[in-house]
């Protein structure tokens, strides 16, 4: 390599040398490209939203949106949202807290397996979930109110799930798993100097966590719980199982419930963007206190020397708090999935599970008789590969100008392409219908492929998380060391590049094709009757009626599910190896 090769090369930012020689080249062709792909699949349909609710025949109107806004049914949707998100904040907070302390700071037996239980509900969807706590604790019909009232002598149910304590109980139960992650992360790195010090000085095992665990760990608690309180305040299928039945609306069943009553009309569509405003400016607010919580420079707990964190001893709370994980795992894990297969094999919803009333004939109908479930099942396994091959290429593509390229626009790149996460499923499908209905050229309405841009846009994300990640740990010098030895750009990407980043791509395939399957606040939204995917399906059916064959759909997609997790387990294992 000669000496001005080399100057060349040690002043020129990693990356650039590559690419930024001409003023019009590969590097601007692949950044035009990968913005037009944001804009059009995300920026537009979130900015017609905008537009749909502020401005009517081309004037700022916001007079209307007020009126929207006072309605009783709208004005008690909002506080319906307020109420849930806060009640299911404070309770998943306070459950995922105190677990995962137990698993990471106590002598607790067994850590590793509660660990490992604790984070099911986290792949597990909650509306399902929903499904199954309807069918144990309905008024009328539910199994545990029934046996409770046949046996002993109850004049009415001992629960009424149809109910605000109902519906943020199922939420805390699949939410949780937000707040453990994170302060689990945060135990398990924290440096127990100060806790170490605390019981010298005569401290009890409660006095500790009270007065040093939890306040040092603080920031992540309050991490988690502003992600719970983002996701509950956009959740759609809890409510609508849960809630519906009993008028009780949050906003995203309220905009459903509006656009599907209408067929469509604009005054719904409008009721729907201004709700949808509400929701975007709610999750920018949470988003925005998230951020400022993370950049506290106080909370330094993680010193610069490996440890391995105290573990207090619980003595004789050891036996008591293991089974009460026991019980809480069983309660709220294997009781609700079990009901769930068990009611699938019923031949009538309300019989006694006994071996006369059970079979495989209601999976054996879904699987190979029933047209309804047929489609909906190739559906979701169709949408999900689609939207799953589609954002890992294009997300290695955009990923690609944000890590290693230095050209102009590319900070457009990933506030585009992390603006999905931010913004709730119900706003992207409902920006979707704007955007891809005819009204610009192209209409997409009651077919699959609007699902599909819907997905595309809902999943960007996570390609992109995964996809930089990969990037990240590719040195630049093997890129420019591939160009100074005569290889194009294409060449470099196929026999350098690509093949490093694979694990990234695949990691970014499984994380957009399992969520897609069990998906339902977008596609309740998008679908037509013959577009129906297994979310939307289990979610009419059970509202038409059909329990044992809603319960039998929800078995299937919970397999898939977990087969579907296994193989990622798996394969990051592998990956990580």
């Amino acid at each position: 390599m000669s000496a001005s090769t080399q100057k060349t090369q040690l002043n020129t930012p990693p990356g650039s040398s590559i690419f930024s020689k001409s003023k019009f080249g590969v590097a601007q062709i692949i950044l035009f490209f990968s913005i037009a792909i944001l804009v059009i699949v995300v920026a537009v349909p979130v900015v017609l939203i905008f537009l749909n609710a502020f401005w009517v025949n081309g004037e700022f109107n916001i007079r209307d949106v007020v009126k929207i806004l006072m309605e009783q049914e709208t004005y008690q949707a909002l506080i319906n949202s307020l109420i849930i998100a806060m009640g299911t904040t404070i309770g998943s907070t306070l459950v995922g807290t105190f677990f995962a302390w137990l698993v990471t700071r106590t002598d607790l037996p067994y850590k590793s397996f509660m660990k490992a239980m604790f984070l099911v509900p986290f792949m597990l969807p909650s509306f399902i979930g929903a499904l199954a706590w309807k069918m144990l604790l309905s008024p009328n019909a539910g199994f545990i109110n029934k046996f409770f009232i046949n046996n002993f002598g109850f004049d009415g149910p001992i629960f009424n799930i149809y109910s605000y304590l109902g519906i943020i109980l199922v939420e805390v139960m699949y939410l949780f798993p937000f707040v453990f992650i994170q302060v689990c992360g945060a135990l398990e790195r924290m440096d127990p100097t100060l806790e170490e010090s605390a019981r010298i000085s005569g401290a009890g095992l409660f006095t500790i966590t009270r007065k040093i665990t939890i306040p040092l760990v603080l920031p992540s608690i309050l991490s988690g719980a502003l992600l719970i309180m983002l996701y509950s305040m956009a959740h759609f299928g809890t409510v609508a199982v849960l809630g519906i039945e009993n008028g009780i609306f949050n906003i995203p069943t309220l905009i459903y419930q509006r656009i599907h009553q209408s067929g469509g009309s604009f005054d719904s569509i409008r009721t729907g963007t201004v709700l949808a405003t509400v929701l975007v400016v709610t999750a920018a607010l949470i988003i925005w206190l998230q951020g400022k919580i993370l950049s506290k420079g106080h909370y330094q707990i993680i010193g610069g020397k490996s440890f391995r964190p105290m573990e207090l001893k619980l003595r004789a709370m050891r036996v008591p708090l293991l089974v009460f994980c026991l019980v809480y795992i069983g309660f709220t894990i294997v009781l609700p999935t079990a009901v769930i297969f068990l009611v699938g094999g019923l031949k009538t919803y309300g019989l006694p599970f006994t071996w006369e009333n059970l079979s495989l004939a209601n999976y054996k109908f879904i699987l190979f008789d029933y047209k309804v479930t047929k489609d909906a099942i190739w559906n979701s396994v169709t949408l999900g590969l689609g939207a799953a091959v589609i954002t890992m290429f294009a997300g290695v593509m955009i990923s690609y100008v944000i890590v290693k390229m230095k050209v102009r626009g590319k900070g457009i790149l990933e506030f585009l392409g992390m603006l999905p996460f931010s913004v709730p499923g119900s706003v992207i499908a409902l920006g979707v219908i704007l955007a891809w209905s005819g009204k610009y050229g192209i209409n997409l309405y009651n077919t699959v492929w609007i699902i599909l841009v819907a997905y595309i846009a809902r999943y960007m994300a996570f390609s992109l998380k995964a996809n930089s990640a990969a990037l990240e740990q590719v040195h630049d010098s093997l890129v420019e060391a591939a160009r100074s030895c005569g290889a194009s750009m294409w060449q470099t990407l196929k026999d350098i590049v690509l093949p490093l980043v694979r694990p990234g791509m695949l990691a970014a395939f499984f994380l957009i094709f399992l969520p897609s399957l069990r998906e339902l606040t977008v596609s309740i939204m998008l679908y037509a009757p013959t577009t129906r995917t297994i979310g939307v399906a289990i979610y009419t059916l059970n509202e038409d009626g059909e329990t044992v064959v809603s319960a039998a759909l929800a078995g299937i997609a919970l397999i898939l599910i977990i087969v579907g997790q296994t193989l990622i387990n798996r394969f990051t294992r592998k990956a990580g190896a």
